[in-house]
């Protein structure tokens, strides 16, 4: 193999790498927490709502699921402009990220609410609690401790998953990325770091996440 590494010749372009390190953070992180409040709601009406909202709900997770999310991305940012809704490429490639993560999260909160004992809500009952209590004071926690590892899972793949938003324009790291083998034509070396990136970011939020594993077990 006559090929000759030349990494050096990315270091120009270190800090055009470093904010599309920060872009994947924030959208990633942005699109984790839009996606869990969903989620919860979603999960909520699943289990505890009439039977013609829950319906609403289960087809919204069986599209998002069951549909490629590069499909849904160019539907919200290319599709919505026909109907006069025109997003900037950030904010589509949030809520197409959202709503990704969101349809995941519902089933997997879900299976959390529905894996807890009946005797933690007469408990609640018995105590005088709300409906709206008990689910907040009571359920909640244990749920999550549930099934805390499958939502970890889905906040690590949501992460790799903000890749798919370049292909609209947005300014993250693996378009950063593209930009910079544009200017070097160094493929190999700019995409082998921004795996190495990727997999930095990925470590990072799993030792994060780990600490919040932690924390949960130590209020069992």
């Amino acid at each position: 193999m006559d090929y000759v590494f030349d990494f050096a010749s990315l270091l120009p372009y270190r800090d055009v790498l470093a904010k599309g390190l920060m872009e994947t953070a924030l959208y990633a992180l942005l699109s984790i927490l839009f996606g869990l409040c969903i989620g919860a709601v979603c999960a909520l009406t699943l289990v505890y709502a009439r039977t013609a909202w829950r319906r609403l709900v289960r087809g919204y997770v069986e599209f998002f699921r069951n549909t490629p999310s590069l499909v849904q991305l160019f539907l919200i940012y290319f599709g919505l402009p026909s109907l006069g809704l025109h997003l900037s490429p950030p904010v589509a490639g949030i809520i197409a990220l959202s709503l990704y993560c969101g349809a995941y999260m519902t089933e997997i909160l879900r299976a959390g609410l529905i894996s807890l004992p009946r005797g933690l809500s007469e408990a609640g009952e018995a105590l005088g609690l709300s409906k709206r209590q008990i689910i907040t004071h009571v359920l909640t926690l244990p749920a999550m401790q549930n099934v805390f590892p499958a939502l970890a899972s889905q906040m690590v793949l949501t992460l790799i998953g903000t890749s798919l938003i370049s292909q609209i324009g947005v300014e993250e790291i693996f378009h950063s990325g593209s930009f910079v083998d544009s200017r070097t034509f160094r493929s190999f070396e700019i995409y082998l770091l921004i795996c190495g990136l990727y997999f930095f970011a990925v470590s990072l939020m799993k030792v994060l996440l780990r600490m919040v594993w932690y924390r949960f077990q130590a209020r069992r």
